[in-house]
């Protein structure tokens, strides 16, 4: 098991889009296991490539009792009826803002076979579907916010311990990420 660590606000591969993945080899086979490793532990419910440092079209998902991959995700359908969500990410640990998604969201892609996939879901998955293909799109949760609430949580960002200008040191010890979507990790 291979839990990799998360990559936080700052680092460019979070605003990068991602390239799709075209070979399908035993490398896109440990990073489809890395992710699937990395999402499973309490309380998150997605991890996209991006946040472990990769720049590859793939996402994890373990929402409920649902847990999987999808490689070079789309958004292929998104409802009208909306939902208004506390939303946090791994990579921006310990802040949660309302964030409006889509109530259902579809997403289609494919599997390590290079096979066709859907995942499609309401709720929880829906937020996850929508957040996940955004992070392989190079856009963060924070950006989907109003300029008001986005000028907060960059203010609150700066001023979170983990965020670090780069001349000071790291702290020593370890600090528990928190749950991907709201609550606590």
């Amino acid at each position: 098991m291979t839990m990799r660590p998360i990559v936080r606000f700052g680092d460019p591969v979070l605003v990068t889009r991602t390239a799709p993945v075209t070979t399908f080899d035993q490398r896109t086979e440990k990073l489809v296991r890395d992710l699937l490793d990395t999402v499973d532990a309490p309380g998150r419910a997605g991890v996209a490539a991006t946040q472990i440092g990769v720049g590859s079209r793939v996402f994890s998902y373990a929402v409920e009792d649902r847990i999987g991959y999808v490689i070079n995700p789309e958004i292929v359908e998104l409802s009208a009826e909306l939902q208004d969500c506390d939303e946090g990410c791994l990579s921006i640990p310990r802040l949660w803002y309302r964030t409006e998604r889509a109530e259902r969201a579809v997403v289609r892609g494919v599997d390590l076979r290079n096979e066709p996939v859907t995942v499609e879901g309401t709720g929880l998955m829906a937020q996850c579907l929508q957040h996940e293909t955004d992070h392989l799109d190079g856009m963060l949760y924070i950006d989907r916010l109003d300029a008001e609430n986005r000028k907060r949580a960059l203010r609150d960002i700066r001023r979170s311990d983990w965020f670090l200008p780069a001349d000071k040191p790291a702290p020593t010890t370890s600090v528990r990420l928190p749950s991907a979507f709201g609550g606590n990790g």
